[in-house]
C-alpha cells in the first residue's frame, strides 16, 4: 500500500512514521503542504511535530494549506485518513473531527509510555484488534487533552467512534495517570464516516521491540488489511 505523509514546516515524525509503515513492507511518498497533488496514497497520514510552529494554536494555519483541501476531498470520498497527535489536531482544526486538543491538565510536556484500549473494531485502523486489546503506545505532546461539549461525548459513545481510551496496563479505567486529563479518557476518535481516525499516542514510536515495544505495527497492519479487502493498491 502506499501511505502519503503529510509534511508541513515544523512537522518531525514524517520520517518515522515512514520507517514504520515501510516495516509492513509499504510504500511512504512525502506530500508538501503546499502541493494538492496525494500522489495516488491509499492513505494519508498526518504526524506529529509543530506545524508552522504552532503559531495562534495547534493545527490552526495547517489547517488551511492547500495541502488539506485535498485531504478534506480525499476524506469526503471515502478516503482513510489517520491524525497522530498534531495531526489529531490539525483534523480537529479542519472539522474533519469534533472536539479540540487543549494543554495537558498538569500544564506540563508529558513524554512516556501510555497504555490504550481498543474500544472498537468497526474501523480500517482496529479491525485487526479485538475490542479490549491494550497497546502500549508512547505520547508525546503539551496540548493533547480532548475536549468536547457534551452532547458530542454522548453522540461519540453512542455512534461507537472512540476508538482509543486510556487506561492502566491491566486494562483498568486510568483515573489521575491519564497523561494530559483528557475527558473520559479518550485518546483516539473516528468521524461518522470511520475513515478518519485521530489519536494523541505515537504508534510509530511502538514499531520495534529494540526500541521498546511493537504495538503500533497492530495499528498500521489493520490499515493494510483493510485497503487490501477494499481492492487498493498503490499505483
Amino acid at each position: 500500500m502506499r501511505f502519503g505523509i503529510a509534511v508541513f514546516p515544523g512537522t518531525w515524525s514524517e520520517r518515522d512514521c515512514a520507517h514504520a509503515v515501510s516495516l509492513d513492507g509499504h510504500e511512504a511518498v512525502m506530500l508538501w503542504h503546499r502541493d494538492a497533488d496525494l500522489r495516488g496514497a491509499d492513505c494519508v497520514l498526518l504526524p506529529g511535530g509543530f506545524s508552522y510552529g504552532d503559531h495562534l494554536r495547534c493545527g490552526a494555519i495547517a489547517r488551511f494549506s492547500p495541502l488539506m483541501d485535498a485531504v478534506a476531498e480525499f476524506a469526503a470520498g471515502g478516503g482513510l485518513v489517520w491524525g497522530i497527535c498534531n495531526g489529531f489536531q490539525i483534523l480537529c482544526e479542519a472539522h474533519l473531527l469534533p472536539g479540540a486538543l487543549l494543554r495537558n491538565a498538569s500544564l506540563e510536556f508529558r513524554c512516556e509510555p501510555s497504555w490504550l484500549r481498543v474500544e472498537t473494531e468497526a474501523s480500517p485502523f482496529t479491525a485487526g484488534c479485538r475490542r479490549g486489546d491494550v497497546l502500549r503506545i508512547p505520547v508525546s505532546h503539551g496540548e493533547g487533552r480532548y475536549v468536547a461539549d457534551p452532547e458530542t461525548l454522548i453522540r461519540l459513545e453512542e455512534e461507537d467512534r472512540v476508538a482509543l481510551r486510556y487506561v492502566r496496563p491491566d486494562g483498568g479505567p486510568v483515573g489521575d495517570a491519564s497523561p494530559n486529563g483528557s475527558m473520559r479518557d479518550i485518546a483516539g476518535i473516528l468521524d461518522a464516516g470511520r475513515t478518519v481516525l485521530g489519536m494523541m499516542p505515537h504508534p510509530e514510536r511502538a514499531c520495534e521491540a529494540l526500541i521498546g515495544g511493537a504495538d503500533g505495527m497492530a495499528l498500521i497492519r489493520s490499515v493494510a488489511a483493510s485497503l487490501a479487502r477494499e481492492g487498493a493498491f498503490s499505483r
